[in-house]
């Protein structure tokens, strides 16, 4: 059967998502008058809006003292997107864990339990939190995470997160997860000693 062409109106954009917003007659009204002085649509000028308004938006309210400075979702927005939904994921739970909503923690758990970011995890000593080293993680693991992601996905969809863990807990044994094996990470706590 043969395609059919789309007809009417320009071509859709492949870069643009679509999202209902339901606005209130006014903000309605003055959107459009906004729209109308800018010579936009008012979807232009909405989506316009929505990426300026990133800016005012704290992800992190620093104190302002000795370079804690607050960080900005405009600020941030290099760092959290990426074209692949597993290294947007990713990037989201190092960076910003508090915005992950329960089905994303979900899946970090398994992630984290797996061992498939192992190699890029570090604990620089008792007092320290988790650190990356993201050479690690772009070189070797979200390549491994790309190729697994639907995989997680379907098991957490069918209930199955477990056996995903310990299936990829085995292929990690058996060195079938990472086209090149990662640097090995010591781990020093001797250096830290508390007391």
């Amino acid at each position: 059967m043969a395609e059919e062409k789309r007809r009417g109106g320009g071509g859709k954009l492949a870069r643009s998502e679509t999202v209902t917003v339901r606005l209130d007659p006014k903000l309605r009204y003055l959107a459009e008058l906004a729209a109308r002085k800018q010579r936009r649509t008012v979807s232009s000028f909405i989506e316009w809006a929505v990426e300026h308004s990133f800016g005012n938006v704290d992800l992190y309210q620093g104190t302002g003292y000795n370079g804690d400075n607050s960080i900005t979702i405009a600020d941030a927005a290099a760092g959290l997107w990426d074209i692949d939904e597993s290294e947007r994921f990713v990037n989201l739970a190092i960076r910003y864990p508090e915005l992950l909503n329960h089905d994303e923690q979900v899946r970090w758990k398994l992630l984290t339990d797996s061992g498939i970011l192992a190699p890029a995890r570090k604990r620089p000593g008792w007092n320290h939190g988790v650190s990356w080293q993201w050479d690690i993680l772009e070189d070797y693991v979200f390549p491994a995470l790309r190729r697994q992601w639907d995989s997680l996905n379907r098991s957490i969809e069918e209930g199955k997160g477990q056996e995903w863990i310990e299936t990829t807990q085995k292929a990690l044994k058996a060195g079938t997860v990472f086209h090149a094996r990662p640097p090995d990470v010591v781990e020093n706590h001797d250096d830290d000693i508390p007391f």
